[in-house]
């Protein structure tokens, strides 16, 4: 299992990699999943339950989700940066602009997940790790990938720009293709 979650991990890194022309926004989209895994295996460990196969399911399930938040906010950023604004400024706007739909989807999920966590139904009880690591990995990452993410966007933004954009082979594609 522990393999599936690398090699999903891996593939995330290069279909955002693709899909940013970058080789270090991936890294910061992907930034929030620690804080997600550690979440959802902290509230495990904290109701007494094992990492069965349910509790891997939430595990991707999980990742899914956070990296979700991730996304639209550094999508949302690079394309405040194109239009010509600073990097504070399109910061800022994208965790403006896109807190309310990362909040909407993130109590969706954990709304539809707490009947899971408390065990409801035909063998509810097999099925808990599932919404337990759900719901305690999004409300512990949701805190801290609001603030993380921003942050970590700004730094790799600079290192981009000054540091990867100057060596061809790590140059962004709109910045090799502005050369």
């Amino acid at each position: 299992m522990l393999v599936f979650l690398i090699v999903a991990i891996f593939a995330m890194y290069v279909i955002l990699g693709i899909l940013y022309e970058s080789y270090i926004h991936p890294i910061t989209v992907l930034s929030s999943l620690p804080t997600a895994g550690v979440g959802g295996l902290l509230m495990l460990w904290l109701f007494g339950m094992s990492l069965s196969l349910y509790g891997f399911i939430g595990l991707f399930l999980l990742i899914g989700l956070v990296k979700k938040n991730g996304i639209m906010v550094v999508d949302f950023a690079i394309q405040r940066l194109r239009e010509g604004r600073e990097l504070n400024d399109a910061i800022v706007e994208a965790c403006e602009e896109r807190l309310r739909p990362i909040l909407m989807t993130t109590f969706a999920a954990v709304f539809g997940a707490i009947p899971i966590a408390l065990g409801f139904g035909a063998d509810g009880a097999s099925r808990q790790p599932l919404g337990i690591c759900i719901v305690g990995g999004l409300l512990i990452s949701q805190v801290l990938t609001l603030y993380v993410t921003p942050v970590f966007y700004f730094y790799m933004e600079k290192f981009q720009s000054r540091v990867l954009d100057r060596i061809a082979f790590f140059q962004r594609g709109d910045a090799a293709a502005a050369s």
